[in-house]
């Protein structure tokens, strides 16, 4: 057995070696997808695949596939079969993310010959090709390339013939090849440091060490399941699918003594269209959320994936069959830690959240017709608020389960004609509680020119609400409309718009938690201050009489022009 303080040692130098990986790809990317909104993933890998650790930023969706189809990448090309300087791509959604915009290079890390680990990294691609990314597809052919698992390099030599497949066909050529190298780029910094240190603890390979990182953390995370009450907890969630098609998702989730099973039997079958998740995509969020609800501070590795066993029904909407489309899988697959959390609330009464908007909010935003003088193709993210927690109100417009971040206004406005006109938070939209769901926003769109344009909404909880916990009231629905006549606009699939159009976007709210007229009046009173709740809002859900007494006329409305009224506070609070 190695030394643990060598173990230790190694472990927190992975983890510098990978944020060195996770910086040499950001820093030469080529789209604003991976440069600002980090929908990415690294890991490094030991011999046979098995996940050693992870970046810090990115998103489960990405990392924990990844981590699940290495083990795909590793069958397809045997040790032999490879030599330094090659470099394996693939976008198939079965063997990782789920969808074919996440795009997975992989690269085997030689020393002295020998092959004696793997970096990795998946990132959203900006384009693929097929339809501009939505739900509206039928098959997964309609969604664009699907690259089998490829040599991208051949001992450092890039493959022309596949650079040039993909280059005609997708949309930004330029951009998605150049993340593609990024890529690459990436995974050879965290093989340089990796064998520099390989030989500075004069270690044969990393799996040694390897085997007791993930052994470690399979410990911790056992030992926070035996701390639980075994049983058989279940939950269920609607969720709003697509069209006039919602689909239900149901856990049962069984705990018994250091494991923990998770079965999605009673879930929606598959759709027709493009929402439907793969089991692989299933597990990643599965796994995530058990491991935020019990060992957050756990170090996350392929250990941490031991104790869970995550099932769902063959041809069910949380294991769909190829080649059912699946490009918008998020839509779905990012509701599964907030489902979970219902689900072991008994066993964990003090401490998870409500439930969040949960599915981030992704635009496509194009114009490229045949008088554009500069087609565009444009992913844009965005988040409401996440669920009140069991002791603080939910976070405003904050991503959760993913990790990926809106880019700036000011970087949208560069790239592209498109103007964000409105950029706010949503008043009223987070659930009320005693401790209150964060806040959702308000975007608002219009392009330059006098060119047509289009748009697809990647968007969720419109007509279905964040539901709150313990007694706390759910979130607002979303929103997306015609900015001039409040008009609703189709979702998930291409919407084309006028010259003139403005889109508004009105992104959701978490749910509450705790009785919300168990707040403290003067929590209530900074939340009309600050205006995340209307005076109206905090009379009618938090029985807190509130009067303005500053100048009606006033744009600017400081604290002391808010008056609390005591008794009819006390008197809406008796009546509640």
């Amino acid at each position: 057995m190695t030394d643990p303080i060598v173990v230790g040692l190694v472990a927190n130098r992975l983890h510098s070696l990978l944020q060195e990986q996770q910086t040499a790809l950001v820093s030469t990317a080529f789209s604003p997808v991976v440069r600002e909104s980090l929908d990415l993933a690294c890991g490094v890998f030991d011999s046979a695949g098995r996940m050693i650790g992870q970046s810090t930023g990115g998103t489960p969706g990405h990392i924990n596939a990844m981590a699940t189809g290495m083990a795909h990448i590793v069958a397809a090309y045997s040790p032999e079969t490879l030599v330094d300087g090659d470099v394996l791509i693939t976008n198939d959604p079965w063997m990782t993310a789920g969808q074919i915009n996440d795009l997975t290079v992989a690269t085997p890390v030689f020393r002295a010959g020998r092959l004696v680990a793997w970096f990795a990294s998946c990132c959203h691609s900006p384009d693929i090709g097929g339809r501009i990314l939505s739900a509206a597809a039928t098959e997964v052919f309609e969604e664009g390339l699907r690259l089998p698992i490829l040599k991208l390099l051949h001992a450092g030599r890039p493959d022309e013939v596949l650079e040039r497949i993909i280059r005609s066909n997708v949309r930004t050529p330029d951009e998605t090849i150049g993340d593609i190298y990024a890529q690459v780029a990436g995974n050879q910094v965290g093989a340089r440091s990796l064998v520099r240190l390989l030989d500075e603890f004069d270690l044969p390979d990393i799996d040694a060490v390897a085997a007791q990182i993930m052994d470690r953390s399979e410990a911790a995370l056992r030992s926070a399941l035996a701390g639980l009450p075994d049983g058989r907890f279940t939950a269920a969630m609607a969720t709003d699918g697509f069209g006039d098609d919602p689909l239900e998702l149901r856990a049962a989730v069984t705990i018994d003594g250091d494991a923990i099973a998770v079965d999605y039997a009673g879930s929606s079958p598959q759709s027709p269209y493009g929402v439907n998740v793969v089991l692989n995509y299933t597990r990643a969020y599965t796994s995530f959320a058990i491991k935020a609800a019990l060992a957050p501070e756990v170090p996350h590795n392929a250990g941490s994936f031991r104790p869970v066993a995550v099932t769902a029904p063959r041809g069910s909407v949380l294991n769909c069959v190829d080649p059912a489309p699946v490009a918008s899988r998020h839509l779905v697959g990012h509701f599964l830690p907030s489902l979970l959390f219902e689900a072991l609330r008994p066993a964990l009464p003090d401490g998870l959240p409500a439930a969040s908007a949960d599915a981030l909010w992704m635009t496509v935003w194009r114009g490229g017709g045949p008088d554009e003088t500069q087609p565009f193709t444009l992913t844009v993210f965005g988040a409401g608020g996440t669920g009140a927690r069991p002791d603080k109100d939910g976070l405003t417009t904050t991503g959760f389960p993913t990790g990926v971040r809106a880019a700036p206004t000011e970087v949208l406005e560069t790239l592209t004609p498109l103007v964000q006109v409105r950029r706010e938070l949503r008043t009223d939209s987070g659930g009320a509680g005693r401790w209150r769901g964060g806040l959702g926003q308000v975007v608002e769109v219009r392009r330059r020119g006098d060119r047509a344009w289009t748009v697809n909404a990647n968007i969720d909880r419109v007509l279905h609400e964040a539901p709150g916990a313990v007694g706390g009231l759910p979130g607002a629905r979303g929103a997306f409309v015609d900015a001039r006549t409040g008009a609703d606009l189709p979702r998930k699939q291409l919407v084309r718009l006028d010259p003139d159009a403005r889109v508004r976007l009105c992104f959701p709210g978490g749910g509450g938690q705790g009785p919300p007229t168990q707040r403290p009046v003067d929590a209530v009173l900074s939340d009309v201050v600050n205006g995340y709740l209307t005076i109206e809002a905090a009379r009618a859900t938090y029985g807190v009489a509130i009067d303005y007494v500053g100048p009606a006329d006033a744009l600017v409305r400081s604290p002391d022009t808010y008056r609390v009224d005591h008794d009819r506070t006390a008197e809406l609070r008796r009546r509640a």
